[in-house]
């Protein structure tokens, strides 16, 4: 893999679709006069891509942003309409996902490498850049190793290294159930001190025992945020006075 540090990103004019019509983007649209996140990954609907590697470049949109970052761009080297696709799917809106069709860009970039054995044919290297005003800042390139290693091109890392004092949103999930008026409050309440959360809404048969199995508790709402059990309305509404 080739580290592009210090060069100017390779002009290339990416195919796309564009409220379901053809257009065009060219390097210069992407980069010029931009502070630009590019990370790049083996395909869509792929498990590490979907699950892990998208996801949390669009969670981390707002701290990117604070950051001094105009876009973060997704690459792949699949067609138009597997991206547009896979975007409506992951509802990235923080992301730009880019169709790098005919592997152009990747291959100038040095990151096309041949997964044929696993019936791919030429994909990108997983990667990630900073880009500024066209010229590569840094990259973090994962090892060459068997398999598909995920270890440095993670979208914490990238923002650890353009601001270590980034702060990140809050990683907020709450177990509901349908009908449930106290839930709905939970949520309102939330919504009004400006969280964006995971709801994790729980079928009548299994409600009890999988709240309990995780919470130690019998009823819904339950509240986590950032790996802390905060717990139900009465401990949501305590925890957001003094969060005021």
């Amino acid at each position: 893999m080739q580290n592009q540090e210090g060069k100017k990103v390779p002009q290339v004019t990416f195919r796309t679709r564009v409220n379901n019509d053809w257009a065009s983007v060219s390097t210069d649209d992407l980069f010029k006069g931009k502070t630009v996140v590019v990370f790049s990954l083996p395909g869509a609907f792929t498990p590490t891509c979907s699950s892990t590697h998208l996801p949390r470049y669009n969670e981390l949109a707002p701290a990117f942003r604070a950051s001094g970052v105009d876009a973060i761009v997704c690459v792949s080297v699949n067609d138009p309409f597997v991206m547009s696709e896979w975007a409506r799917d992951q509802e990235a809106d923080q992301v730009t996902l880019l169709p790098d069709g005919n592997g152009e860009f990747t291959e100038k970039m040095g990151m096309l490498v041949d997964k044929a054995d696993l019936g791919f044919g030429k994909r990108s290297w997983r990667y990630s850049m900073l880009v500024k005003d066209g010229v590569v800042a840094k990259m973090f390139i994962e090892p060459q190793k068997p398999g598909d290693p995920f270890e440095v091109s993670d979208a914490d890392t990238m923002l650890a290294h353009i601001n270590p004092q980034a702060k990140k949103p809050d990683q907020v999930a709450i177990l509901t159930r349908e009908g449930c008026s106290y839930c709905a409050k939970a949520k309102a309440l939330l919504e009004d001190l400006g969280y964006e959360y995971a709801e994790i809404p729980l079928e009548h048969r299994t409600r009890s025992r999988a709240v309990g199995a995780i919470t130690g508790q019998g009823t819904v709402p339950q509240l986590f945020i950032n790996g802390t059990h905060i717990g139900g309305w009465d401990a949501l509404e305590r925890w957001a006075k003094k969060a005021a």
